[in-house]
């Protein structure tokens, strides 16, 4: 069952992803060869007018293939207006945004289906209990305390809260101000307790953070925007401290991070699934914003940079540039893929 919602999920965010691009190109009259979900062997293929539409063995990626993307002989026969280099820079633009623009969308949607079926979770940082015999505890901090900063950063939210603690330098005290239910303004400072659980180490403070739930089309609304934006900032802290160590590269999760992942929020309803997939999918679509090679950022930094030179840069250079990308992006899913087997052992 895992397996299955786990296709569904990542088949659904990417299908959401390549949508968009596929959608933009149409509308912006770009000639689309195959658009495609899954990768490896073609399992089933349907021809439309021009553009073919694949099923693919392998349930992970997809892809949308436009013509001018690369210099190919089979474009020969593609009228030249009708390929992607061949468009207005703005044009181009909107192709390679709406493939991240489409999953934001999405997840969008989700967080709102999520909060009006579901009901909305409040996002006050306010603690909800204090474990004994932990930091938290013993330092002096309570149930009903609001978290105003850690280690001098704003704390808005609940996911502003996980964040700070997660990136926070274990070995050193970490700066938590509160204000207390009296009014008062405390600041306290602790180290997380190490604890070794079935052979996993984690550091512990002792907090809890339990949200209320509400309800009604106005809560909903609230809830979205402010999770949207709780989302995107864990985003730029995430990728901002992979820069400055506070997130290690062996941290992160490929596909077989997310099966586990997968399998765990399964457990906990559809609700729990759906805001995976939310999660996911601004995941998804923030990283491809990111200038990297081979990515839709790294599409859209040449186009910036065409605008600022004035002319386009060689489509030589510039595929050989997502080719070098895209042989260091697979070798660190190789390394990241590698991390999460072992954890599973």
């Amino acid at each position: 069952m895992t397996i299955i919602i786990f296709i569904l999920v990542l088949g659904t965010i990417v299908f959401i992803h390549e949508f968009g691009h596929f959608l933009f190109a149409k509308l912006m009259n770009v000639y689309v060869y195959e658009f495609s979900l899954g990768m490896g062997p073609k399992l089933f293929g349907k021809k439309g007018k021009e553009t073919e539409y694949c099923l693919r063995l392998i349930p992970i990626g997809g892809f949308c293939s436009l013509a001018g993307e690369e210099i190919d002989e089979s474009q020969i026969e593609v009228p030249k207006n009708r390929r992607l280099q061949d468009k207005k820079p703005w044009q181009r633009f909107l192709i390679m945004f709406f493939g991240p623009g489409f999953n934001f969308l999405f997840a969008i949607i989700l967080l709102f289906s999520i909060a009006i079926f579901c009901g909305s979770a409040s996002y006050e940082p306010i603690i909800s209990s204090v474990e004994k015999n932990y930091p938290a505890y013993e330092v002096g901090l309570s149930k009903g305390d609001k978290i105003l900063q850690i280690n001098n950063k704003k704390i808005k939210t609940l996911d502003d809260v996980s964040i700070y603690l997660t990136i926070s330098d274990k070995k050193k005290n970490t700066l938590i101000k509160v204000k207390k239910e009296t009014g008062d303004i405390v600041s306290y400072r602790l180290k997380p307790k190490k604890v070794t659980e079935n052979k996993e180490v984690s550091y512990k403070y002792g907090i809890g953070l339990q949200s209320k739930i509400k309800y009604g089309f106005v809560n909903s609304v609230k809830y979205t925007i402010v999770k949207t934006q709780s989302l995107f900032k864990q985003m730029f802290i995430t990728v901002g401290s992979l820069f400055t160590g506070g997130v290690k590269v062996n941290q992160l999760s490929g596909p077989v991070g997310i099966y586990s992942i997968v399998g765990e929020q399964s457990k906990q309803g559809l609700e729990s699934i759906l805001y995976l997939m939310a999660f996911l999918s601004i995941n998804v679509g923030f990283l491809n914003l990111l200038p990297i090679p081979a990515f839709d950022g790294g599409h859209i930094l040449f186009i910036i940079i065409e605008k600022i030179k004035g002319s386009p840069v060689s489509q030589k250079t510039e595929n050989m540039f997502h080719t070098i990308g895209l042989f260091l992006l697979m070798a660190l899913m190789i390394y990241v893929t590698f991390n999460d087997i072992i954890k599973l052992f």
